[in-house]
């Protein structure tokens, strides 16, 4: 297994991994299909684009004819490219669709056809639903998604499996917690909130920011990643954690403390529908494999933090036009009725 095709390459955890893959596997040759949304920058890889074994090529996966010219070169693919944000699946759900469901079954259809040797499909913890008090997924839980974004890529991992059972097709899905780390898109929450409060700017925090969610750095979920690809079970799923559980309202807190930042930058707004409070996952399954973080949170987050600090021409292109267009649309109106409120309560 020599030739990886990854599709969304050029995104933030897919970056992370191609140059893994270039790093631990000398031997490997990387193609790397990718759109380039919004999302998706080739400035995230320009590091290796001389290297002779990575190959980029702009495309959709829901291409099938490209998409079968490039799988019938593969012995694997890593199924990066989605449609991942939850604020904008809200707002328009209809690419989350087309790409996470349809571009998944293109990517299935091509792969039996080729007989590729593995293929791995790279989902989310979201895809579970909202978790109780107590409560670990685990990867036999049925799914519960509460979002339209959540829904898409469950529609995209029961595909995977129907085809491993149905066609034999050696098939894995990881299902991972929120990442966090360098050239991650500033509409995220990590790196929205840096670089708001780089520029002095409020914090929107939805809610009353008691939403619990779970924080892997990067470069430790592309090293399960790899380890599920290469020693995974085929027609398993994996769920990659990281014991790192922090309510939103305590990252953001810990975000303006390592900035300097005043914690009045916070802004509470209105929240946003269906949001789900806790996410956790048991993933006893992949420590079985001999794989655990090697970043605790506070370490994941000062490097965050750093890469932001240290690379603010990266950010400030990608919080451009669109950028700002989008940003407007979705917080616009919270920031103005959370600053109405913090009024009122001041005159009280």
């Amino acid at each position: 297994m020599e030739r990886i095709l990854v599709t969304g390459g050029a995104g933030f955890i897919g970056s992370h991994f191609v140059r893994r893959l270039l790093r631990q596997h000398p031997e490997y040759q990387v193609t790397n299909i990718d759109k380039l949304t919004y999302a998706g920058n080739r400035d995230n890889l320009r590091d290796v684009e001389e290297d002779p074994r990575y190959r980029f090529v702009l495309g959709d996966i829901c291409d099938a004819a490209l998409v079968d010219k490039l799988v019938a070169q593969a012995d694997a693919v890593v199924s990066l490219a989605a449609e991942t944000h939850v604020d904008r699946s809200l707002l328009e759900a209809g690419a989350f669709i087309q790409t996470d469901v349809y571009g998944t079954y293109v990517l299935l259809s091509a792969a039996r056809r080729h007989g590729v040797q593995r293929f791995l499909q790279v989902s989310t913890d979201e895809v579970y639903g909202e978790m109780p008090e107590g409560h670990f997924a685990r990867e036999t839980d049925p799914l519960r998604p509460r979002s339209p974004y959540a829904a898409s890529k469950a529609g995209g991992d029961m595909q995977c499996l129907a085809f491993a059972v149905s066609h034999g097709m050696p098939v894995m899905v990881s299902r991972g917690v929120n990442a966090v780390g360098p050239n991650q898109h500033p509409e995220k929450f990590v790196p929205l909130f840096i670089t708001n409060a780089l520029q002095d700017q409020p914090l929107p925090l939805y809610g009353d920011g008691r939403q619990v969610r779970d924080w892997l750095f990067v470069e430790d979920f592309c090293e399960a990643l790899d380890l599920i690809l290469h020693q995974g079970q085929p027609g398993q799923v994996y769920n990659i954690g990281a014991g790192h559980q922090r309510p939103n309202v305590q990252v953001a807190e810990a975000i303006l403390d390592l900035l300097g930042k005043p914690r009045d930058l916070i802004r509470p707004v209105p929240d946003r529908p269906g949001h789900d409070r806790r996410y956790a996952l048991d993933w006893s399954k992949l420590r079985g494999l001999g794989w655990s973080p090697r970043h605790t949170f506070e370490e994941a987050l000062t490097k965050t933090v750093a890469w932001y600090c240290e690379n603010e021409t990266w950010w400030q292109r990608a919080r451009g036009d669109a950028y700002q267009e989008y940003y407007q649309r979705q917080y616009g109106w919270r920031l103005e009725e959370g600053a109405t409120a913090v009024r009122e309560e001041g005159q009280g």
